[in-house]
């Protein structure tokens, strides 16, 4: 079983940033495509990026596009999303998430491994 453990979430004035990390137990990381999900108080999970298992490719959901960047680092077990001129709309519980591996590409949305989410809060 994996585990992921988020960190990095806090409070940030809109127009700042904040870099979100995750830490996997596996040492079969590098195998599972990552990524990233965050649910807003009242809404459902949305997906907000992936990164493939190399890293090479990462996709993201129109709203965070040029903004937010996912990174991974297989030799630390690490994955990361920069959050850059985050908005007050960008409030809410962050998942990082992985995926064991399949043929389904960057935007398919069904993860096999949740974190405990960490808080961002953006205030206007």
């Amino acid at each position: 079983q994996v585990q992921l453990v988020e960190s990095g979430g806090g409070l940030v004035q809109a127009g700042g940033s904040l870099r979100l990390s995750c830490a996997a137990s596996e040492r079969t990381f590098s195998t599972y495509t990552m990524g990233w999900f965050r649910q807003a108080p009242g809404k459902e999970r949305e997906f907000v990026a992936a990164i493939s298992r190399s890293g090479a490719a990462t996709y993201y959901t129109d709203s965070v596009k040029g903004r937010f960047t996912i990174s991974r680092d297989n030799a630390k077990n690490t994955v990361a999303l920069q959050m850059n001129s985050l908005k007050p709309e960008d409030t809410a519980v962050y998942y990082c998430a992985g995926r064991r591996p399949s043929p389904c590409g960057l935007g398919y949305v069904r993860y096999d491994y949740w974190g405990q989410g960490t808080q961002v809060t953006v205030s206007s």
